[in-house]
């Protein structure tokens, strides 16, 4: 059994796929990014302006929207944060942002111990800095 899973309180996806599905006894969450939910805001600002030019924003408040939006698309398969089995995790520019990231990544998940991989890529659909693929346990199902 699989089954697509969508929620308001996390920003719209940028395209043709769920939040979340659920297989089986796992969760695998589409890439989560910083977006808010309603306004597409990006907190720490956006890595470019509308033309394009490069601008300064913040990893570590672009991080914790990314985890504060993991958190609501888990919730919103009844799962939560200490659930996550595997998280992939894409940054645009490895050299500035991974310590920022690394930290902010620690204070969520070093008592989790999920298993982890960060890649470096030369983008994302979005002007953002960082965006995460994740794996979790799935909650057991109500039976009838």
């Amino acid at each position: 059994m699989s089954e697509p899973i969508r929620t308001s309180q996390a920003p719209d996806p940028v395209g043709a796929y769920p939040h979340a599905r659920r297989h089986g006894d796992l969760l695998f969450l589409s890439g989560v990014g910083p977006r808010q939910a309603g306004t597409d805001e990006i907190p720490g600002g956006p890595i470019r302006d509308a033309e394009g030019q490069p601008q300064n924003y913040d990893i570590r408040a672009q991080t914790e929207a990314v985890i504060a939006n993991v958190r609501a698309v888990l919730a919103a398969c009844g799962a939560g944060l200490e659930d996550v089995l595997d998280v992939t995790a894409f940054l645009v520019d490895m050299e500035r942002d991974f310590a920022g990231y690394n930290e902010v990544y620690a204070r969520h998940f070093e008592s989790i111990q999920a298993a982890r991989t960060t890649l470096a890529i030369c983008g994302l659909p979005t002007p953002i800095a960082v965006e995460f693929k994740v794996v979790a346990k799935a909650p057991p199902l109500a039976h009838d």
